[in-house]
């Protein structure tokens, strides 16, 4: 590598706590900052399906002020403000996300309502992300929020380490971003326990994301050694603790060392570093075709990493050791390992045909991390033509 130049950027980030359970970690947590009407966005199904919310509950005590557990996937904008409703009536000083990526980024953007009395879809408008066909990008300016967020997560994409949340604009549909620097949460609980209950194909799929963030990390125009060394033991990590995870679902061990290697694959955001056209046709396939976030991944990174191949092949080489086969093409070590997961790898596997492909390339043309891509896509025909290589 030659040289480069870059920034590294502290979040607003205060703690990561792992290996303990979530309801005493977080009852520690809410006491160490001082809130008293803590609200908490809970996920439907691990409220349903086990006793972890309730724990929380518990543990919460007099200073619970509301639960909301009814987020979709994506977070469209309008279920998160009738969150950000129940969240204002209750008085809400701290917000609590327990469960997947869409709860946590549903989390940020509540904040943003709160702070500024949003009520409609509209009104969120001047606070999101704009990004023209040339890649360039509009970060609108605005008072963080007041009531803050603490995050325990139950899948892997990693979000809770971004201070950047999207939902889900349904009358496009598109995906917004809203970029904060304190919209990361204060403090991040890892407990591997209550990962149990996340459905199989969710929690390996969300661990593919996060192979993602590694292999974009280490292709990317921008790399530098500080992420490199982070997001190479993560593909290890992940690697892995999902063969293991597979094997057994109730190892919690691997399920540790999954969310380890999450932790370490979102080095890149810290560290300046760029995703890739996985990245940016992902968060298309996601809010447009309604797409789970994990499998945007396994149907796009290898045909991804194949259109990339002449611009990154020493990376490429890294790739496909880290994962070990070396010599191997790391399109095809990837694609092999999503097959092992048993997780899909065509477009159609996850409902989207040929006559999606024209919208959500000129989509895609929008989202900043297709004009980072290492190997320049000129415009929606070369998104077109990775879409044919995963059709």
């Amino acid at each position: 590598m030659g040289l480069s130049s870059g920034v590294f950027t502290t979040t607003a980030i205060e703690r990561v706590v792992w290996g303990r359970p979530a309801a005493a970690a977080l009852a520690e947590e809410v006491e160490r900052l001082g809130a008293r009407r803590v609200f908490l966005l809970a996920s439907g199904s691990l409220n349903r399906a086990s006793d972890e919310v309730a724990k929380v509950q518990r543990a919460l005590g007099a200073r619970l002020a509301g639960t909301h557990d009814r987020m979709p996937a994506h977070a469209p904008l309008e279920a998160v403000l009738e969150a950000a409703a129940a969240a204002r009536a209750a008085e809400a000083d701290l917000i609590v996300t327990f469960g997947g990526g869409s709860l946590t980024d549903a989390g940020k953007i509540v904040q943003i309502a709160l702070r500024h009395g949003i009520t409609e879809v509209d009104g969120l408008e001047p606070f999101h992300v704009v990004v023209g066909e040339d890649g360039k990008r509009r970060v609108p300016r605005f008072e963080g929020p007041r009531a803050r967020q603490v995050t325990i997560p139950t899948t892997l994409a990693g979000g809770e380490f971004n201070f950047q949340g999207t939902g889900t604009d349904m009358r496009i549909p598109a995906k917004k971003a809203f970029r904060h620097p304190l919209l990361v949460p204060r403090a991040i609980v890892f407990d591997p326990a209550p990962t149990v209950h996340t459905p199989d194909w969710l929690w390996l799929s969300s661990g593919m994301r996060a192979i993602d963030h590694c292999v974009e990390a280490l292709c990317s125009v921008s790399a530098n050694p500080y992420c490199d060394a982070f997001v190479t033991h993560a593909i290890k990590l992940l690697q892995d603790g999902l063969r293991r995870t597979k094997a057994d679902p109730a190892d919690l061990g691997p399920r540790l060392d999954c969310q380890f290697g999450t932790w370490l694959s979102m080095t890149g955001r810290q560290s300046g570093v760029e995703m890739g056209a996985s990245h940016g046709i992902g968060h298309v396939l996601g809010g447009t075709c309604g797409v789970a976030h994990g499998y945007c991944t396994c149907v796009t990174l290898p045909s991804v990493l194949r259109y990339n191949r002449e611009a990154t092949r020493e990376r490429q080489a890294l790739i496909a050791g880290l994962m070990g086969r070396p010599g191997a093409e790391a399109a095809d070590v990837v694609e092999d390992f999503i097959a092992e997961l048993g997780l899909p790898r065509r477009l159609s596997e996850v409902g989207v045909g040929r006559d999606r492909f024209a919208r959500v390339a000129e989509l895609s043309m929008h989202d900043p991390l297709i004009h980072s891509n290492p190997r320049p896509l000129r415009g929606p025909e070369d998104v077109v033509a990775i879409l044919e290589m995963a059709a």
